[in-house]
């Protein structure tokens, strides 16, 4: 298992864990959202490809349309 502040709130998942697999497991895989790494903006081509660890802060923000 591995601990994750997502949001601001503590969460355990599956280890070993990367963005998209976070995403999947939160229900947002296909969500156009934007992802922060410890205060750095992850980009989406390399969500598969950007491991997450212990303790790592995530924020996860929507894209909401209107008008």
């Amino acid at each position: 298992m591995i601990r994750l502040i997502v949001n601001g709130q503590e969460r355990s998942f599956q280890s070993p864990i990367d963005v998209r697999g976070l995403l999947d497991a939160l229900g947002l895989g296909d969500t156009l959202v934007a992802v922060e790494r410890n205060r750095e903006i992850v980009p989406r081509a390399e969500y598969a490809s950007t491991p997450l660890e212990e303790n790592d802060e995530i924020e996860i923000v929507h894209f909401v349309g209107g008008g």
